[in-house]
């Protein structure tokens, strides 16, 4: 699934789910301002593959979600405009926003308040999540004492991200930066988190991004914020620490691709097979029943 063109934008950069536009000298809304246009695909990735087979509606999803997310939260994010008028073009509509252009920091915020994931890997070998200690007895959702800041490193497309110590955010983005990132990272996962129990969803963990708004000096929330793809959304009613939770995500993805029925092997090299639509219709469901109840409207 290729970026499409689009009249008055320049295509300049695709990653695994979104594809960003800087404005075409002939752009009559957005020309000379110090802005992008970033859309969200329906490309699905599992395993550091982008997947052939997309998942209908998931970038529009993804937009209306981070764009309603963007509202609840007191932080300022990089979001100027979403509406045609506002100068989106029509057939993107509904899965792109037009932002500020942030100087972003190669720091992926992580905020984890249970413990799963690769933070359960970690745990498992030395009692720690990015060096910090946890209590002795946690096991697979294992909800933690207090929520932890957990960033990593971010990894080109195709590569996995590596979990790294404050320390190492401090030796990268300076001392002051860091210090930021992480109070505004648990800033955000402490509101979302309220919202969505009060949802019937916990919100196990999220990843958010942040840059520097050049106009102002302000540390900026970028990119998506608080969907399924960026966050471990579990059903409340069936949270079951000990065990593997059901997610509000790919997960039909990922346990299609590694069962039997796929007949790929995740340690090849070779890329992974076609969905069938069962497991596309399946995925999309539980992407419409996360919006759904988080926002309260009807995916339309």
């Amino acid at each position: 699934m290729s970026a499409p063109q689009l009249a008055g934008w320049q295509h300049i950069y695709s990653g695994k789910v979104r594809d960003l536009y800087a404005p075409a000298d002939e752009n009559p809304v957005t020309a000379g301002d110090d802005v992008v246009l970033v859309v969200a695909s329906d490309r699905i990735s599992a395993y550091d593959h982008v997947l052939a087979t997309g998942i209908p509606d998931k970038g529009r999803i993804l937009t209306q979600l981070s764009l309603w997310w963007f509202e609840q939260l007191d932080v300022p994010n990089h979001v100027l405009g979403s509406t045609v008028a506002d100068g989106v073009p029509a057939e993107v509509a509904g899965r792109a926003m037009i932002c500020k252009k942030l100087r972003m920091f190669p720091v992926e915020c992580i905020a984890r308040g249970y413990l799963t994931g690769s933070g359960l890997l970690e745990y498992r070998q030395t009692q720690t999540v990015c060096g910090l200690p946890l209590p002795a007895g946690l096991t697979d959702g294992s909800r933690l004492e207090r929520p932890i800041f957990t960033p990593s490193a971010k990894a080109e497309v195709g590569e996995h991200d590596e979990n790294v110590t404050f320390a190492a955010v401090v030796d990268t983005v300076g001392a002051n930066h860091a210090a930021s990132l992480q109070a505004l990272t648990l800033k955000i996962y402490a509101r979302a988190e309220q919202i969505a129990r009060a949802r019937g969803i916990i919100l196990a963990d999220t990843k958010v991004e942040f840059g520097i708004d050049s106009a102002t000096g302000t540390i900026t929330l970028g990119d998506e914020v608080l969907t399924p793809d960026s966050s471990r959304f579990w059903d409340a009613d069936q949270w079951a620490p000990g065990r593997t939770q059901p997610s509000f995500d790919k997960q039909y993805v990922r346990d299609w691709l590694t069962g039997a029925e796929s007949g790929w092997d995740k340690s090849s090299d070779a890329p992974p097979p076609a969905l069938p639509d069962a497991v596309v219709e399946r995925t999309r469901g539980r992407y419409v029943e996360a919006y759904e109840k988080l926002t309260g409207r009807t995916f339309v």
